[in-house]
């Protein structure tokens, strides 16, 4: 896993996370709410957890296999 901090625009935040939501290859686990900046209204952060795909089907067909749920 993952732990990313962005800083940008809010228009530049929101450009990247249409990017990492549709990327294959990842899965975002969490995407922070939007935090301003000390100093500036111009500039936020956010904090983004992102896993490799594979890994994260493994991970839930793991999970559905322990609860019971296993499709």
């Amino acid at each position: 896993m993952l732990k990313i901090r962005l800083m940008g625009t809010k228009r530049d935040i929101k450009w990247f996370r249409r990017i990492l939501e549709r990327c294959k290859d990842l899965q975002v686990l969490e995407f922070s709410d939007l935090y301003t900046n000390k100093g500036t209204d111009r500039f936020y952060r956010c904090y983004v957890e992102v896993e490799r795909a594979e890994k994260a089907r493994q991970s839930l067909r793991k999970n559905n296999t322990v609860s019971g749920t296993n499709q």
